[in-house]
């Protein structure tokens, strides 16, 4: 990969188009990313792409300030260089790379599994080193993404339910088997904090039911209480009468 950058932040324009947020371990991935404003800072130097994905090419288009094609050049590998350099009249640069979603070496649900799918520099002779942009996207198995879903739907049901303490131990212990790769026992235990969390809200809720009728039944009470009293009253001053 490439080394962190050591300049300031390049003022090269980037766009892109097709990036994922997500994507499963084996699976193709493209995108493309558009440089503009290529010479900002330096009238000459060279854009160098790096990626996580494998079986990777990466095709390299130039642009003039007419929008015609200058020349384009694909690379296979990880890594590329390519020239820029205003005396070709270079006004754009498309970069587009395929490739497949490498697999994961260390499963963590948080922080989620992520690989580099882009990450470019510009770079010059002499040792200037500038990042311009990178992107990192969530990858995943089929095994894993299904247990993860089950926790983040336990996540959600616990906090609907205002906390619960049963649904959170067993939550963490969801957790601890996602991140050791037990995923059917991540997905199982998780389907569980979700099923105690519901009960305890659902325990909530006829409590709270409880409570209202109880305190319906006070009022009733009173009032019941009240009218009597009254009538009560009535019937004493009849008396006198």
């Amino acid at each position: 990969m490439l080394a962190a950058a050591v300049g300031p932040a390049v003022a090269v324009s980037t766009s892109t188009e097709g990036v994922p947020q997500e994507a499963q371990v084996g699976n193709e991935v493209t995108a493309t990313y558009t440089f503009t404003e290529l010479y900002t800072d330096y009238e000459s130097w060279t854009l160098r792409g790096a990626t996580n994905l494998t079986s990777v090419t990466w095709t390299v288009t130039k642009f003039d300030q007419a929008d015609n094609q200058i020349s384009q050049q694909s690379y296979d590998g990880g890594e590329f260089e390519e020239a820029v350099d205003i005396s070709e009249d270079t006004a754009r640069v498309e970069v587009a790379i395929r490739g497949t979603a490498p697999a994961i070496e260390n499963f963590s649900y948080d922080p989620a599994e992520q690989f580099t799918l882009a990450q470019f520099e510009l770079r010059r002779q002499g040792g200037t080193q500038q990042e311009i942009t990178a992107s990192n996207v969530y990858h995943y198995t089929e095994e894993s993404k299904q247990a993860r879903d089950a926790i983040e739907q336990a996540e959600s049901d616990i906090e609907a339910a205002g906390g619960d303490a049963e649904a959170e131990e067993t939550l963490q212990r969801a957790i601890d088997a996602y991140n050791s790769e037990s995923f059917g026992v991540a997905a199982d235990l998780a389907n569980d904090a979700s099923s105690q969390a519901q009960q305890a809200q659902s325990t909530q809720n006829r409590n709270q039911l409880i409570l209202y009728a109880a305190g319906g039944l006070l009022v009733v009470g009173l009032l019941v209480g009240g009218v009597l009293y009254w009538r009560s009253q009535g019937d004493d001053y009849d008396k006198l009468r």
